[in-house]
């Protein structure tokens, strides 16, 4: 293996750096580049525009209506039934001002079809026979309107229509269109696809070298239903001979095999392959330029070839995936992104890696691909007399700037192939790049653009970039900070620490005198913790959370060998933990930093001021020990309590760890103290007289009968902060993107083994939907890895303990004698020392058979009539519960329908339902769910809080001194009595 430490390097440094390298490595380009881009621009808009050009012109991703017919074009073809389609019609031409298109685009064409969408807008508009008469013709126009746009992307539906429609002046590379595999059967569809795909390219090929011939690009992707970097291995061992066999079949017929880039954090795993197919001239990979490590990959890729005596190609991409990539660092809370936040900056990046090309002597080959004239111009400066080289441009872009360019210099044409049920999400990528405000080719075809500003050299334009994910929440508080477990040398850590087990003393069982002490010790240390102040309360959380992020490997591996989480639900729940500290100092500076000044009447003074209850206590969950426990005791420290706090028996040194963490950075130990045990512990600290509050995370029952015994209490009334279970429910019509549907559902029913309030227990799918989504449903599934919890290959780990895995033993024999089993995931051997047990789901005819929450990985799949959704609802709100709910659907009216019409706390659209993100999705239910306030939320912190008003007579002492001096005006406001 090559070294591969510059590209690790070149990932990790942050923007600025990266662009002040770029900047002093890429020269100003000659004067004549401008020239000549503005040339290629001026003929390029002297020429009538494409339909589609002049389309997104007219109806670009700026306005409603743009993005609504990006909706129609990705999801219109593939919906199964014709009450959904109508459905979709309705809400997307429901969307925006569709008149104000009429007359406006330089097409007739355009012009006719904003004509006809303003027309099925006011049909719609109107009800009765008209619409039901008019619905049949809209579905057929926008259908075939929809034909006609993919076919501007699409070379033909299959590799033989393709080759029938290639133009001889190009060279092509054919895509057999196919997203990531979920299951081994699409994976093997897609390398049968490539197969055929091959020797029909060969027939064509006339004899031609495989570099410069007709050629075929490859998704690794889709050759694999697992191509992730923790699957390393298993990938390496079964796809790698897949693809030298394509290698060996491509090899023996001319043909060149270049394979495509994918998300940043496939990279690594691409190239793993890729050092295994280095053997011929053909071969080719794909690199993207927005990425800041794509001019350290083109000199490893360059070294590569030189070593093994070989001719690479190298296609150097801008990039397509910026948007995700920029949302998946954020999330992951990583250090910097690995894309570059200024497009200028990929432009630099894009001039400087082809200089590392154009550099490779006889070892690369380049292909450019991009459609931009500057761009194009700079590497025609760059390469000089130099001939052997290409240009590409994807099959429906770029067409009246390279008619000018093919017949001097060869041009390839990337060329996808397929139906349209494959299509889709490639032609929404497409549509994206071309309508957005910052595209080229947008600015291009927009004859108000100047050419000057379409010309100028990415030098003259950089701005800097997005701040780095953990300055997301800026200036208020940093996100927490993740690792990206794609990284070689990380992933090798985080097995490292994982596999370690931590040698912390397990705390002994509190007795019920131990409780009585540490409530007593809390009441009298907690009023000079609530006078010390919000500002210096938050500090401390502020250390703790510091301390927090520093103690990681030790915190991880505790969190994997006592509560059995695999490396990656470690990792989310350090970061949960560290976010809960550091929003609620946020929310302690804000709320408890001072008096609030009320309006009232000249000659009065009144304040408001919160402070802390006293001594709360806080009882946590095992499926939660870090996160969940340091949340509830940080929340009252923020407000000012004391705190007793009680562990899960069965996750007691993961609390021991973190209240010595939140010692160290300075909570008083007879502010905060911890007991630990089981039903009596509890039992003896809710019966405390003592106590002004509870706070307490886990099952309904036990929040029951917690709420009976403080009830039975006398003295004061305290609260009860209930976060307890769900019977949550996901609900998916056939509009959802079945492949998104599935990778979704996965996350939410079985990541954490499905041991998360959560977690999805019961999935409701439309009639028409269902035999789909079951299929994939279940060769998903089936590509889940079971282990030990110290692996990154292991996907579910063992439940909690034996008696949990008992309990979901016996509702899986109950359910299964009266409902289908769809799959059940099968335990591997060598595990028995673990309580595993496998992910499963049964089809239900009747949702009734669900009667209590199944806290594990069971999913129940109940399908559903289109007509019959309000049933769904009702059955969901008569359940009683209320936490969590996912909906799937591409119709805003469908799921707009469903969240105002249940009675649940968290709601989540076209996404997983686990995985509430501290001050973003505060978290919490109502019902039997929970009594709210939402954990991690902007009104948290008032329940843990009383109120003290303070009036005073000011005009008792003289007078309001303010008024007098002409300070302020008198402001007089209604107010009532006490």
């Amino acid at each position: 293996m090559s070294d591969r430490s510059p590209i690790i390097t070149a990932h990790r440094q942050d923007e600025a750096a990266c662009l002040r390298d770029l900047l002093a490595q890429v020269a100003l380009p000659p004067a004549w580049v401008q020239a000549r881009a503005a040339q290629l621009i001026q003929v390029a808009r002297n020429r009538p525009p494409a339909l589609f050009d002049a389309l997104l012109q007219e109806f670009s991703l700026s306005n409603a209506e743009g993005v609504s017919l990006m909706v129609i074009a990705e999801s219109l073809l593939r919906i199964p039934d014709r009450a959904t389609i109508d459905a979709l019609i309705e809400d997307r031409l429901g969307h925006g001002d569709w008149h104000r298109h009429l007359g406006h685009s330089p097409s007739r064409l355009v012009n006719v079809a904003a004509w006809g969408l303003a027309t099925g807008a006011d049909l719609l508009h109107h009800a009765g026979l008209v619409v039901r008469l008019g619905e049949p013709v809209l579905r057929a126009a926008l259908a075939q309107a929809v034909r006609l746009l993919a076919h501007q992307f699409v070379m033909g539906s299959s590799i033989e229509d393709a080759l029938a429609r290639s133009d001889t002046r190009y060279r092509y590379s054919f895509d057999m269109l196919g997203e990531g595999a979920r299951t081994q059967a699409d994976a093997d569809r897609h390398f049968d696809a490539y197969t055929e795909a091959i020797a029909a390219i060969g027939r064509t090929s006339g004899g031609q070298g495989p570099i410069v011939g007709p050629g075929i690009s490859v998704k690794l992707s889709a050759l694999h239903p697992r191509f992730e970097t923790a699957q390393t291995e298993r990938v390496l061992a079964q796809l790698a001979p897949r693809l030298a066999e394509l290698g060996r079949l491509a090899q023996d017929v001319n043909v060149g095999l270049t394979i495509d880039a994918e998300e940043a954090h496939r990279l690594h795993l691409t190239l793993d392959v890729l050092e295994r197919l280095v053997w011929w001239d053909g071969l080719g990979l794909a690199v993207q330029a927005y990425q800041k490590r794509a001019r350290a990959v083109c000199g490893y890729l360059a070294e590569m070839a030189r070593a093994r005596g070989v001719r690479l190609v190298v296609r150097l991409v801008k990039g397509a995936y910026w948007d995700g990539e920029i949302k998946r660092a954020q999330e992951a809370g990583l250090a910097t992104y690995p894309v570059f936040t200024d497009k200028a900056a990929t432009d630099l990046s894009y001039l400087a890696c082809a200089h590392i090309l154009f550099g490779g002597e006889t070892f690369i080959y380049p292909a450019f691909a991009t459609h931009n004239a500057q761009s194009i111009a700079s590497i025609e400066a760059l390469a000089g007399s130099r001939t052997d080289w290409e240009f590409q441009r994807l099959h429906g872009m770029g067409e009246r700037i390279y008619e000018q360019i093919v017949a001097s210099h060869p041009c390839r044409v990337y060329a996808p192939v397929g139906h349209h049920h494959d299509l889709l999400p490639y032609l929404v990528r497409r549509l994206l790049e071309n309508g957005a405000n910052g595209s080229f080719v947008n600015h291009m075809v927009d004859e108000d653009a100047p050419i000057d500003s379409l010309i100028q050299a990415p030098h003259q334009v950089c701005r800097g970039g997005l701040p780095e994910p953990p300055l997301m929440f800026a200036p208020e508080r940093r996100a927490a900070v993740g690792w990206d477990l794609s990284e070689p040398d990380v992933r090798a850590m985080m097995e490292g620490h994982a596999a370690a087990r931590p040698d912390h003393p397990r705390p002994p069982t509190s007795a019920p005198a131990d409780v009585n002490h540490a409530v007593d010790a809390a009441a009298a240390a907690a009023g000079s913790w609530d006078r010390l102040g919000g500002e210096r309360r938050a500090e401390i959380l502020e250390n703790a959370s510091d301390l927090v992020e520093s103690a990681a490997p030790d915190l991880m591996a505790g969190l994997v060998h006592e509560a059995g989480k695999t490396i990656p639900d470690a990792l989310a729940e350090l970061r949960e933990t560290v976010d809960f500290l550091r929003y609620y100092a946020v929310q302690a500076r804000k709320h408890f930093g001072g008096d609030m000044v009320l309006p009232g009447p000249a000659g009065e003074s009144n304040r408001l001021r919160l402070k802390g209850r006293g001594v709360f206590a806080a009882i946590s969950p095992w499926n939660f020990p870090l996160a969940i426990f340091v949340g509830q005791v940080a929340a009252a420290l923020a407000a000012g309590n004391a705190v007793v706090a009680k562990a899960a028996p069965q996750t007691p040194r993961i609390a021991a760890r973190a209240v010595d963490l939140l010692h160290q950075a300075g909570v008083p130990r007879g502010v905060l103290h911890l007991v630990t045990g089981g039903v009596e512990i509890g039992q003896a600290l809710t019966q405390h007289p003592g106590l002004t509050g509870v706070s307490f995370t886990g099952s309904t029952a036990t929040a029951q009968a917690i709420n009976r015994r403080l009830a039975a209490r006398s003295g004061p009334i305290i609260p009860l902060i209930a976060e307890t279970g769900g019977i949550n429910a996901l609900i998916a019509d056939s509009s959802a993107l079945p492949e998104q549907l599935v990778d979704d559902i996965i996350v939410s029913a079985f990541r954490s083994a499905g041991q998360r309030c959560s977690s999805a227990r019961i999935l409701f799918v439309q009639n028409e939907a269902a035999k789909t989504v079951e299929r994939l449903l279940a060769g998903a599934a089936a590509e889940l890895r079971l282990g030990s919890p110290w692996h990154l290959s292991t996907d579910i780990g063992p439940v909690i303990d034996a008696a949990a895995r008992d309990r979901l033993q016996a509702h899986a024999d109950w359910i299964g004698h009266r409902a289908a089993r769809l799959f059940e995931c099968p335990i591997p051997d060598g595990l028995a020392e673990l309580t595993m047990f496998g992910p499963r789901a049964f089809r239900l005819e009747n949702a009734d058979l669900l009667g209590a929450e199944v806290f594990g990985p069971i999913l129940h799949v109940v399908h559903f009539a289109r007509s019959h959704l309000g049933s769904v609802l009702d059955w969901i709100n008569a359940s009683g519960y209320g936490l969590t709910l996912g909906i799937h659907s591409r119709i805003d009216s469908f799921w707009q329908q469903v969240a105002e019409n249940v009675r649940v706390g968290n709601i989540y659209v076209n996404r997983g339902q686990i995985g509430a993100v501290v001050g973003v999705q505060p978290f919490g239910g109502e019902g039997l769910s929970g009594t709210g306030p939402k954990a991690g939320g902007p009104h948290t912190l008032f329940r843990y809080a009383t109120e003290t008003t303070t009036s005073i007579n000011l005009a008792a002492i003289g007078g309001d001194v303010g008024l007098l001096t002409g300070g302020r005006q008198p402001k007089f406001t209604p107010c009532g009595r006490s």
